[in-house]
């Protein structure tokens, strides 16, 4: 009965972390935040594969936020305040699971919503 009741417990702190991010919550954040000046909406995520999409949204995305605020027309859109919010830090996890759900060597397509 021990090892029955340490597996469960073990089984499902493991599954938490698993399920600490969502692609649906990330696919959320780039409909609502990203389309805006990515005109070409969820087909943008495709143009990465998903090692690109890692190496970019290492540490919390720490490259993406650097390419928006190194951008000119990031000034001109909302997409500065964004980066530099600590909405976006919260949301980077979901994000990036959007982002390596949907690559272009993932084989998946995202549906419309």
């Amino acid at each position: 009965m021990n090892k029955f009741l340490i597996s469960v417990l073990s089984l499902s702190i493991f599954a938490s972390y698993a399920l600490d991010a969502a692609v649906y919550k990330g696919q959320n954040e780039f409909v609502k935040k990203c389309v805006k000046c990515h005109k070409a909406g969820q087909a943008f995520v495709a143009t990465k594969k998903k090692k690109e999409w890692n190496s970019i949204m290492k540490n919390k995305g720490e490259k993406l936020i650097e390419m928006h605020l190194q951008s000119k027309e990031a000034d001109a859109e909302p997409s500065r305040e964004y980066f530099e919010s600590k909405d976006f830090s919260k949301t980077s996890k979901h994000l990036k699971d959007f982002l390596l759900e949907y690559a272009s060597d993932s084989g998946n397509v995202p549906a419309c919503n």
